[in-house]
């Protein structure tokens, strides 16, 4: 059985994820982690990670980046592999991740939708052709209480276009007080929040005369908490290091 502590419980998709564990037969939550520790849950939850004295196999933290530091200070002590799903994560964060990946095992992406990976992994088989004569724009949405943009997905995938080309684009974010025609050395990233999206990205290559477009559409949360799960049992058979899905898909 996968024991499992959970940051960010009383979060839309940490309630998702106890969801998706209770129907999982190898799987089960032993603890949580959530400022809010009146959670109804049938496992405790803990504000200070210090009063935790059950023993996980793995965290999986969906909490808001707030909160992150507490939760990878405490992998970090009780060497717990830890998969990191939370987004708007700083460049100072991702130092220490990298840090932290030569003595403990991290899984860490942008995006747990195995939908979302593969899409990406083909984008950089395909993009080098379009690299001359197509301008490339990819526009997300999500829904209206989603803090960071552009999403972390977007530029997963906008990294992806790169990763294919031999001139590598600038990313521009919206064009709001433009004054100038589009670049060939752009790569346009736009947001767009409103009602309940999940999650929508569409990646456009215009050229002249055509368009090709690629839509990935998430209808529902469930599609990043069962892609949470397969990332821990993934992960929980790995050595120390850094793995992301792409890793994961790879095996």
């Amino acid at each position: 059985m996968l024991n499992i502590l959970l940051s960010g419980v009383s979060g839309a998709m940490g309630q998702v994820l106890q969801s998706v564990i209770a129907e999982a037969e190898d799987a089960q939550i032993v603890a949580g982690f959530d400022l809010k520790t009146d959670c109804g849950t049938p496992f405790p939850v803990y504000a200070d990670l210090n009063q935790c004295t059950e023993q996980a196999d793995v965290i999986i933290d969906f909490s808001n980046y707030k909160a992150f530091d507490a939760i990878f200070a405490y992998a970090q002590k009780s060497k717990t592999p830890i998969v990191i799903a939370t987004t708007g994560l700083t460049d100072a964060h991702l130092e220490e991740i990298d840090a932290a990946s030569k003595t403990l095992a991290i899984f860490k992406t942008a995006n747990m939708s195995l939908g979302i990976n593969v899409l990406a992994k083909a984008l950089r088989s395909i993009a080098q052709p379009f690299e001359a004569d197509f301008d490339i724009e990819i526009i997300e949405k999500h829904h209206n209480k989603k803090a960071d943009a552009p999403s972390g997905t977007a530029i997963l995938l906008a990294d992806a276009v790169n990763d294919a080309l031999e001139h590598k684009k600038t990313y521009t974010y919206g064009r709001h007080g433009k004054s100038c025609k589009r670049t060939n050395d752009e790569l346009g990233i736009h947001a767009i929040r409103g009602g309940t999206i999940p999650g929508e990205h569409s990646v456009i290559f215009a050229g002249n005369d055509e368009v090709i477009e690629i839509k990935h559409t998430a209808f529902s949360k469930k599609v990043f908490a069962n892609g949470a799960l397969t990332a821990a049992r993934y992960l929980v058979t790995k050595k120390n290091g850094l793995y992301d899905m792409q890793a994961l898909l790879d095996q």
